[in-house]
């Protein structure tokens, strides 16, 4: 594998873009392929067979531009779709997702005791957070609650409004998340609604936000396997399967300059 090669990025929409610009903050030296399927979105709401299949064509489309690694930075395909990937990419990449180091997070964390999550209707019915969870022997109650408004609405461009304070405050108040010490937030839609569940919570609960969580995991596996960069070609990519005026805009205010979009369908 070369260790010059790029970074493999994809969410279902601008989501993904949190986790990738939390990578090129910490991993500035590595070129990075982003793929955000605009065409599909969201992804929380669909079947895991049919995030399954846009997951592999998509993996094809980021192995075929030489990808290191294919980083899953959603949390829907993350739930439904990683195994499948990990299986079908072999060794050509090294596959990761979004969820594995969250749980990693929990582990060595000693203050969260009742833990929140919130997150896809995809991502909370597949139980993926409770399993793993269970199985590593976590000692923390745990809650969490499908949240399917979040993803269109963040889409769409409601933050920090009067809409975007009612959803959150509707979410948020559910008994379920009753007196929790920290939430998850599970989906790399939600740092965008950041400052907004902070302002609903006073900051008296940690926001346990993956895209940071899962950069540093990235950094010290590319370590670990000597796969990180000594050669960027400063050739970062932006894939999307349609285009829109709203993803454009978001990679812009992400990364800080201007971004040119690839259009490529997965589909005709």
């Amino acid at each position: 594998m070369d260790k010059n090669a790029p970074i493999g990025i994809f969410d279902s929409g601008v989501g993904g873009l949190t986790v990738a610009q939390a990578v090129k903050r910490l991993l500035p030296g590595e070129d990075m392929v982003y793929f955000g399927d605009s065409a599909h979105l969201p992804y929380g709401d669909k079947s895991a067979a049919t995030i399954q299949a846009y997951s592999i064509k998509i993996t094809d489309i980021l192995l075929a531009r030489g990808c290191k690694v294919i980083l899953i930075a959603c949390n829907s395909a993350s739930a439904a779709a990683f195994d499948l990937i990990k299986a079908y990419v072999g060794s050509k990449a090294h596959v990761i997702n979004v969820i594995d180091p969250v749980v990693e997070h929990l582990k060595t964390s000693e203050t969260h005791r009742k833990v929140g999550l919130i997150g896809t209707l995809q991502t909370v019915n597949s139980k993926v957070f409770e399993s793993k969870i269970q199985s590593q022997g976590i000692d923390v109650e745990f809650h969490a609650l499908a949240t399917p408004l979040l993803v269109p609405m963040i889409e769409e461009g409601f933050i920090n409004n009067s809409v975007s304070h009612e959803i959150i405050a509707n979410y948020l108040s559910d008994p379920k998340l009753a007196a929790i010490d920290a939430l998850i937030l599970g989906c790399t839609h939600y740092p965008i609604i950041k400052e907004d569940i902070k302002e609903f919570y006073k900051s008296k609960v940690e926001l346990v936000d993956s895209a940071n969580i899962v950069a540093q995991s990235l950094k010290q596996q590319l370590k670990a396997l000597n796969l990180l960069s000594d050669k960027t070609k400063g050739n970062d990519q932006f894939l999307v399967s349609d285009y829109t005026p709203a993803f454009e805009k978001a990679a812009r205010l992400f990364f800080n300059k201007e971004i040119h979009l690839e259009k490529y369908p997965l589909w005709e």
